[in-house]
């Protein structure tokens, strides 16, 4: 019920929300925060660093009437006397402080100078302090681009038990991989989401259309903003919600965010009229609650805006706007903003200032093309060495916890003559392991108090198993990723051509891990589904513009284990994609028809492909010798003890082969 509700919310937001936008604008002013709490004071009050640091960090909207500096230069006077009196605990609790201001005010470099320091004897805070501590490394190490530092402080998170397991989709978005970090945080937030309420869901389509904006697909996050605009305008007007202080700033946050997403999707739509009042709405609303800390979202609203102006040919606003006062750290905002003058005095006619600002943005791009993709490379070698280090290490501390169970499970059961073997987690011998396990038990009596304990066992294994081959299958899709990158990098149409086909095995290979983790049983793959979806990945490459080839896929009920299911699945890789690259010319697209048959019986199997293309070349017999392709397939069908047969047709060509 409550998933129907969500869905009409979010339809109705979508379809009217000019109308709704409206609404929401005259209901957020009546519902506007009047804080006239004087934070500094109270904070000045409170007698002990820890009970101050604890009150800082709780209180949310602490710059209302005193900007950063002002609690900079008095918790500078707090440090100096801790530093007089030796009082070692003031002196860690006024620097976290410190730490959390300078990261507000956008000075990221002595956030985390000081963050480092403390870092190095974390052991000295409790573990609320340990939270705040790692939060602002892990969102400064974030603004700073330095993705392994990011994952190592998440690591550190877990083991402390801060959180319940390490995330990679944002830093991967960090790294460029804004397609992938999108299917991540789906596949990772998706649920919570849902189980969350109309805030959690605003954050989660936000988030969403945020990696949709940055990975160019402008009208699909567009969609995303303008559902996440309609919950979150619903949890902000939900009167039957008890909502605290904390939870509303928040919100209304979120809300400037979100029309300030809108407002840059429109510019890159060239809507500008109706980008301006949503950019602008965003900086009053952000300005207006997140007073006093640096925020990024208020500089590319601003820049966004100028860019409008310019497009539209209204300078004298593009200028006011190009000349507000804003703290530049990020190099790309640097970037634009020297593009936006150059635009601007271009327009004006004074090219040498234009000019000006072009050199300057040279000498940036210069920069960053020197160490751009090396840094970005050795970036993201690093955060899949320790992805992978994070999965080995949970393993182990899974398998710690398994030994400590039998440890005790032993001292319980005195009477047995024969211990348990300890229980070894591999992915082919988990049937074998319960066997060994249910064979040692030697009284009913026994079963029956350790079934519970075996039940356990089995979820937890089967979901390790599950986990290990999604994470062949993302480390393949980083494979697939790096020969991407590698691509773009490769002006020879040869090695272009070498790469694409090394990602399209690669692929195939990854499906197969897909299904095996999203099948119940993981011991064998169901053929029919996977070669409808491994079909489906090659038709959306070469498929194009007027092609009508009808593909049937015949192999209901056929069910393959991984050592056969691979081989497979590289060998109709192969006979698919030169299907649809050489088989079938544009004046027989109409007319297209390729044939899978796949058959198993317990003792004998059979696989024929068909097609009615234009046939193999005549000298096939010679090119056999030097066709990469064929003679990848000839290997594969040798690992399935079999033999890869070629007939001619009058139509097209025959493949097929017996397998055991």
């Amino acid at each position: 019920m409550k998933s129907f509700f969500n869905l009409f919310i979010t339809i109705v937001f979508t379809t009217l929300l000019s109308t709704v936008h409206v609404v929401a604008q005259d209901t957020l002013d009546l519902d506007t925060i009047v804080d006239d709490k004087n934070y500094l004071k109270e904070f000045k009050d409170t007698q002990k660093s820890e009970n101050r640091v604890a009150y800082f960090f709780c209180a949310q909207n602490r710059y209302n009437e005193n900007s950063a500096y002002d609690w900079l230069d008095e918790v500078n006077i707090y440090l100096n006397n801790s530093l007089k009196s030796s009082d070692s605990s003031g002196i860690r609790n006024y620097k976290l402080i410190q730490s959390q201001i300078e990261y507000d005010l956008g000075n990221y470099y002595k956030s985390i100078s000081l963050a480092e320091e403390l870092y190095k004897k974390i052991e000295d805070f409790d573990k609320s302090k340990m939270g705040f501590l790692l939060d602002i490394m892990d969102k400064t190490y974030s603004k700073l681009r330095l993705s392994d530092k990011q994952v190592a402080i998440r690591e550190e998170k877990r083991r402390l038990g801060l959180i319940d397991k390490v995330v990679f989709y944002d830093i991967y978005s960090d790294l460029g991989m804004h397609r992938k970090a999108m299917n991540d945080y789906i596949l990772e937030e998706s649920k919570n989401s849902e189980e969350h309420g109309f805030y959690a869901t605003a954050e989660y389509q936000n988030n969403v259309g945020k990696y949709l904006l940055l990975d160019n697909s402008y009208t699909t996050a567009l969609t995303k903003f303008k559902e996440a605009k309609g919950y979150i305008v619903v949890f902000l007007n939900d009167i039957t919600n008890v909502k605290t202080e904390a939870e509303i700033l928040q919100a209304n946050i979120l809300n400037g965010v979100i029309d300030g997403n809108i407002g840059k999707c429109q510019v890159k739509l060239k809507e500008f009229d109706l980008a301006i009042p949503n950019l602008e709405s965003s900086i009053e609303t952000i300005s207006e609650y997140n007073t006093g800390k640096y925020s990024d979202d208020i500089i590319e609203n601003t820049l966004a805006l100028a860019d409008c102006y310019l497009q539209k040919g209204d300078l004298k606003k593009a200028k006011e706007y190009l000349d507000t006062e804003l703290n530049l750290v990020d190099i790309a905002h640097i970037f634009k903003r020297n593009r936006l003058f150059s635009v601007y005095h271009d327009k004006t006619g004074n090219y040498r200032t234009a000019n000006t600002y072009l050199k300057q943005n040279s000498k940036i791009q210069d920069s960053i093309n020197s160490s751009e993709v090396k840094i970005k490379t050795q970036q993201l070698q690093a955060v899949a060495e320790q992805e992978v280090a994070i999965s080995k290490q949970m393993i182990a501390e899974q398998r710690l916890d398994l030994e400590k169970s039998r440890s005790a499970m032993l001292e319980k059961e005195e009477q047995i003559s024969l211990v348990f073997i300890s229980l070894i987690f591999t992915l082919l011998g988990f049937a074998g392991l319960v066997y060994a396990y249910l064979k040692s038990i030697k009284s009913q009596r026994l079963i029956a108090e350790q079934k519970h304990f075996i039940e356990n066992s089995l979820v937890e294994k089967d979901s390790l198993l599950k986990e290990i081959h999604h994470r062949v299958k993302n480390n393949l899709q980083m494979v697939s990723s790096l020969l991407s990158l590698q691509t773009k990098n490769t002006r020879s149409k040869a090695a272009i051509e070498a790469l694409e086909e090394g990602k399209s095995r690669v692929k195939a290979m990854a499906l197969i891990h897909q299904k095996l983790y999203q099948n119940d049983d993981l011991s064998v793959i169901e053929m029919q589904g996977y070669i409808e979806s491994l079909v489906n990945s090659v038709q959306s490459v070469f498929k194009k513009g007027g092609h009508n080839i009808n593909i049937t896929i015949d192999a209901e009920g056929v069910e393959l284990d991984i050592d056969r299911a691979i081989p497979f699945g590289l060998i109709l890789n192969e006979l698919v994609s030169n299907s649809f690259k050489y088989a079938f010319p544009d004046d027989k697209d109409d007319n297209g028809k390729i044939y899978i048959h796949l058959r198993k019986n317990a003792e004998q199997g059979f696989f024929e492909y068909t097609d009615n293309g234009i046939g193999l070349p005549e000298d096939t017999d010679e090119r056999t010798q030097s066709s990469m392709g064929i003679r990848l397939m000839n290997r594969l069908v040798n690992q399935l003890q079999s033999v890869l047969n070629i007939d001619k047709t009058a139509n097209g060509v025959r493949f097929w082969f017996n397998f055991k």
